[in-house]
């Protein structure tokens, strides 16, 4: 799999080929494929995958340890998930690291600037670049950097005017809001189950951080309702990172 050739390199494999190859079966590939953890093509109702791509898809796979590796383990597409960080370099690292994992699946990254009035346009652009997202080669056309009126404008109709922009593009959308100061709780969590709502009929990732601190103010009840109202919840800490998922209440 490591022909330099560049004839190899283009070469494309078909799904049986790849699951093969892994040791897998066949629909494991189709759900890479679907979820956008395995670039591919669709040539007439046939999948291929190229060759380079392939590679690519297992060196990441191979650095599971790194932020980037874990988040790209654990985020879906679509997806809605809250994340909880305990400062706000750890904030703007996971920012960082969830468009990371948006650019290697070839989505549209899109980071909201309500949540944090106090940085301006060029600083925000400058914390992604220093966490390892290059901003300004993705900005021709992969990032946008979406200015807010505040943390509680309304997200939802935003991203549907963004979505209906990409609608012809097919590329999934990757969507970053944060709450780095206090907000009024119950039209915060009103926002974000509009938001489950929308990422249940797109293509669409979205990621809220919440800084610890302002999370610690919120009764057991509110809390208990927004990681009930999200697909998952990140907690990142000095101490290290966790990840959970919700899952349904199996029935009797």
């Amino acid at each position: 799999m490591t022909d330099g050739a560049s004839g190899a390199n283009k070469e494309l494999l078909s799904v049986d080929e790849v699951a093969e190859y892994l040791g897998v079966v066949p629909m494991t590939v189709y759900r890479w494929c679907r979820e956008g953890r395995l670039p591919c093509l669709k040539i007439g109702r046939v999948w291929r995958i190229r060759r380079e791509a392939l590679e690519d898809f297992l060196k990441k796979s191979e650095r599971p340890a790194t932020l980037v590796g874990q988040l790209g383990s654990f985020l879906t597409v679509p997806d809605n998930v809250i994340a909880i960080a305990q400062s706000r370099e750890l904030l703007h690292r996971l920012d960082a690291a969830f468009f990371r994992v948006g650019e290697t699946r070839g989505g549209l990254l899109v980071k909201f600037a309500g949540g944090e009035p106090e940085v301006p346009e060029n600083e925000a652009r400058a914390i992604l670049e220093r966490y390892g997202l290059e901003v300004g080669r993705l900005e021709e056309g992969r990032f946008r950097l979406s200015p807010e009126h505040g943390p509680l404008d309304d997200r939802s109709n935003l991203l549907n005017q963004l979505l209906a922009e990409e609608a012809d593009s097919g590329r999934s959308v990757w969507a970053s809001f944060n709450w780095a100061e206090h907000v009024d709780l119950e039209a915060a969590l009103r926002q974000q189950e509009a938001l489950t709502e929308l990422v249940e009929a797109n293509q669409l990732v979205v990621k809220t951080a919440v800084l610890e601190k302002v999370a610690d103010g919120w009764p057991p009840k509110a809390q208990r309702r927004a990681r009930e109202s999200h697909r998952g919840t990140i907690w990142l800490s000095e101490a290290g990172l966790s990840m959970s998922r919700v899952t349904p209440l199996p029935p009797d």
